[in-house]
Formats: C-alpha cells, structure tokens, sequence
C-alpha cells in the first residue's frame, strides 16, 4: 500500500524546537522512507543548534572539509555566540508565517535553500569576524554552489529574514539588511563601480524585495518600504514607500504597514511621483 507523507502545520504555540520535533516525528511515522533521514537529522538531537550544526554539515561537506569538521565549526560558532541560533528560530518563524506553500518547520529545515543559505552565512560571518576570513569565504562559496545564494561573510544581516525560494541572490560586503526583511529569488544588493569602502545598501526593518529587484550603491531603504519585482533602485527610498520600475520612482507612500509580513506584492491603483528617486 502507498504511504502518503502527512503534512503537520506548525505548532506557533510550542517553542521552534519542540513544534520541528514533534512535526518530524508525525513525518517519520508517516512516510517510512524518510524515517532515517528525520532521526539523522532532526529526531537524534536534544536542541536546534544540534540539529543544525547536522544540517549545515551534512549539506555543505565535500571531499576538501568534511562533513564532521564542519559540524565542529558550527558548534564552535553557536557555543561562541548563541544569538546565531537564536535567529535560525526566528528565520523558521519568518518562513513560516509568510510562504503559504510552506506546512510547518520541517520544510524549510530540510528542504529551503532560502532558510540554509541564510543559516550558513550566519556561520561565516561569525567566522570572519573572529578573522578567519579564507574559511568564510569558502562557505560563502560553497553556500553559492549548492543553494544559488551569494552573501559575502561580511554582510550583516537581523534576524526573522525571509530568503523566498533564494536562487539568483547576490548580497555584497557592505550591505546591511536589518530585522523581519523578506526578498525573493534574484534580488541584488550590489555597488555601482569599481570603488571599493562602503558600496552596499543599507536596507531597514520590515523590507520587502520583490523578485528579481536591483537595489544599487550605498543608498538606504527606509524601514517597511516595498521594492516591486524588477525595479531598479539608485536613489534612497523613504521609510514606508513603494520603489517601482527602472530606474524607480515612489509610488503609494505608504506603501502598507508591515509589507515584508504581508508579502504584498500588488501595485493596485500606483500613483508615481517625480522626480525619479
């Protein structure tokens, strides 16, 4: 007889880890053949950042650093700084709260690229500013090979980010992303030449990127401002204004009180404004 995976919506009641467990345990019973994999990863730990120092080092290891050296690394990270794991459970919230196509934690735990990308370069940076700069690099590397998501180590990034199906993100050195940001695939926080020195955007609390949106330079993006999908940003945005096109103009100030939560996407009756931002 076929067995069909039940899908067990999280638990926001229970803490992160309790509600995971108890998801993966309602997984395991359900569909047999993922049984081992959920003990491996998920079932066999007493914490999070067990299980994700597993996860991370089971994705990331190659035939150059193993799988074992890895998760040491990790553990040496969140021992070193617990915050790191602290915001992996809020970046599980975040997922949660905001993708409707995501059930529960154990998704993005196993399976989002997004959540593991952004998990890795909490890692890295970690790393870099304890000045190891060559092995932050390499997870950076690494993050980019296997999840399509480039964020230089140095890169500081809040907690209860949304990184939505994650492929084509490129994030640069300088850039700062601040707490409950939500993007999507192919947004790019980039310079504009070849200077070197703060270049990156600095984007505020409660920001949504749309698909495939350029933010470019040294430029702010105001808490709770929108950028819609495929625009082009050069000029600041204001806090709670919608940046739209190419090259973007504002349009719908306010653009919405919590847009990165919302994931609203919609420009519904836009009045642009001038001059171009």
């Amino acid at each position: 007889m076929t067995q069909r995976l039940e899908v067990v919506n999280a638990d926001t009641s229970l803490p992160v880890w309790a509600a995971l467990r108890n998801e993966a345990q309602a997984a395991a019973m359900s569909e047999s053949a993922l049984a081992s994999l959920l003990a491996a990863v998920i079932l066999n730990h007493k914490s999070l950042g067990d299980a994700l120092s597993y996860q991370l080092a089971r994705k990331l290891g190659d035939q150059e650093l193993r799988a074992m050296s890895l998760r040491d690394i990790c553990e040496e990270a969140y021992e070193a700084d617990p915050s790191i794991v602290e915001k992996a459970e809020y970046d599980l919230r975040a997922v949660f709260e905001r993708d409707p196509a995501c059930k529960g934690y154990v998704q993005p735990f196993l399976f989002f690229k997004g959540f593991l990308a952004l998990q890795t370069h909490r890692v890295a940076h970690w790393l870099w500013h304890e000045g190891r700069e060559t092995l932050a690099f390499y997870l950076q590397s690494r993050s980019s090979e296997l999840f399509q998501v480039d964020i230089n180590p140095a890169t500081r990034i809040g907690r209860g980010v949304f990184i939505d199906h994650g492929t084509g993100i490129v994030i640069g050195e300088t850039a700062v992303i601040g707490d409950d940001v939500s993007m999507l695939q192919g947004v790019t926080l980039g310079g504009t030449g070849a200077e070197r020195g703060d270049r990156h955007p600095k984007v505020g609390r409660g920001v949504l990127l749309g698909a495939g949106a350029k933010v470019l330079g040294n430029i702010t993006i105001g808490d709770y401002a929108k950028v819609a999908s495929g625009s082009v940003v050069l000029k600041p945005v204001p806090a709670g204004c919608t940046a739209a096109g190419v090259p973007a103009r504002l349009v719908n100030c306010p653009a919405g009180d919590e847009p990165a939560k919302s994931m609203d996407h919609t420009l519904a009756d836009a009045v642009y404004s001038d001059p171009v931002i």
